[in-house]
């Protein structure tokens, strides 16, 4: 990972500047703290690597929604960019990103001084560490992001105001939702996770099942570290996060070999398997038999 020695929020603008079509629409003067806002705007497609910056970048979206990736530190996060979702990249975090666009977007350029003074009222002086979104949904955080598009580039002190106050909301909430505070305050519930904390993993899995899940991806569903969500999902469904993502793919797997036309091939790559041979041993454990029998006898 790589930091720039100047902590400021310009360094980020003009790094990100240099991997898009088009530079982010910076509007007004800095903030508190040399935070930066940008106006509501649009760029293209995506296909490069970014270096780790100076500040904490937050983004949300508008329009159509685009796949999104970001390959950081071994990892990988795949999403949309809908709208009510934002992408956070913390401080220092680099990593390759691969977005279909057009896309229309706004950002928030914020040190990490500002956010630590938020989050003294919060932590008790505690350090937080913001962690890594991919269009993640979070209406709250999106909607105060719009807000601040909208009154961004207006000069007169009320709008000041509003602007910095909005700031302030925007940290409380990043801390309260995605950060390691929030991590250690929200625990496993005594009876596992809820029932809408199920249904909302459940249909992540299945909208994604295609690509690689990981633990903390599933685990960041819910607030959760990865500890303490495998304790509270095995309580709730009486399976591991695992075993549940091979049940979705199985359970697509067999509807989709209701289409004669689907190869095998075809409909193993579809639900996350990139060989046939590895989708056919999962269908046969879960099954009793390969995709091939279980289609003879349909």
């Amino acid at each position: 990972m790589e930091a720039s020695a100047t902590p400021r929020a310009d360094d980020a603008v003009e790094r990100i500047a240099r991997i898009l079509d088009r530079p982010p629409e910076v509007a007004g003067e800095p903030l508190q703290g040399e935070t930066l806002l940008t106006n509501r705007w649009g760029h293209g497609a995506l296909h490069d690597t970014l270096a780790g910056m100076s500040t904490h970048v937050v983004m949300t979206y508008y329009g159509l929604d685009q796949d999104i990736v970001w390959r950081t530190d071994g990892r990988r996060f795949a999403s949309r960019t809908r709208s009510g979702t934002i992408t956070l990249i913390p401080e220092g975090h680099d990593g390759r990103w691969d977005i279909a666009g057009p896309i229309e977007v706004s950002h928030v350029y914020l040190p990490d001084a500002r956010l630590q003074a938020a989050a003294d009222q919060l932590a008790g002086g505690r350090r937080v560490e913001l962690l890594g979104r991919v269009g993640f949904e979070d209406p709250s955080a999106a909607r105060i992001m719009e807000l601040l598009s909208r009154e961004a580039g207006a000069g007169d002190p009320s709008s000041r105001l509003f602007v910095e106050q909005a700031i302030d909301l925007l940290c409380i909430q990043l801390i309260r939702g995605h950060s390691s505070f929030a991590a250690l305050e929200v625990t496993a519930p005594r009876g596992g996770l809820a029932d809408w904390q199920v249904k909302k993993v459940t249909g992540y899995m299945r909208e994604h099942m295609d690509e690689e899940i990981g633990l903390e991806e599933l685990a960041a569903l819910v607030n959760l570290s990865r500890f303490h969500f495998c304790t509270a999902f095995r309580k709730a469904t009486g399976h591991t996060p695992h075993m549940w993502l091979v049940m979705q793919r199985i359970g697509e797997a067999r509807r989709l070999l209701a289409v004669p036309e689907l190869p095998v091939t075809e409909i193993a790559l579809a639900v996350g398997y990139q060989t046939p041979s590895a989708f056919t041993a999962a269908f046969r454990k879960l099954v009793g038999m390969t995709p091939s029998e279980f289609r003879r006898r349909l």
